[in-house]
């Protein structure tokens, strides 16, 4: 079974392209326009991976992260966070307050997503 991915981001082109990137590369992903939406579907099915946009509509990604961390089922659920390059965020402090694995800029490649991806998933780590 390939590992599920959810992409939230409000910015539709963004997450398209990450979208077809990983999905061409065997991935069962799952796209969200905003944190509420992303809640919602990570309690239905909880992916093996969530890669979140910082500022989005209805709740934001810190706050998204923040509630995700308080339940026991998604705990551990390896986070990537995406920024704008104008909104910096310290990617250590986010590691160390939330778990998260890493921050990533926009705009950004989506060969670099996938990279980030493949290496998780190859580490064994998830």
């Amino acid at each position: 079974m390939s590992k599920h991915v959810l992409l939230c981001d409000d910015e539709t082109a963004i997450i398209r392209a990450a979208e077809i990137k990983l999905s061409r590369a065997g991935y069962r992903v799952t796209c969200c326009s905003d944190g509420q939406a992303a809640l919602e579907a990570i309690q239905l099915e909880t992916p093996d991976l969530l890669l979140t946009d910082c500022q989005m509509p209805r709740l934001g990604g810190l706050e998204l992260i923040r509630r995700l961390r308080e339940l026991e089922a998604t705990h551990d659920l390896p986070i990537y966070m995406l920024t704008a390059k104008g909104f910096e965020l310290s990617a250590e402090e986010l590691k160390a307050k939330w778990n998260v694995l890493g921050v990533i800029a926009k705009p950004f490649s989506p060969r670099e997503v996938l990279k980030l991806v493949d290496d998780l998933f190859a580490v064994g780590a998830v």
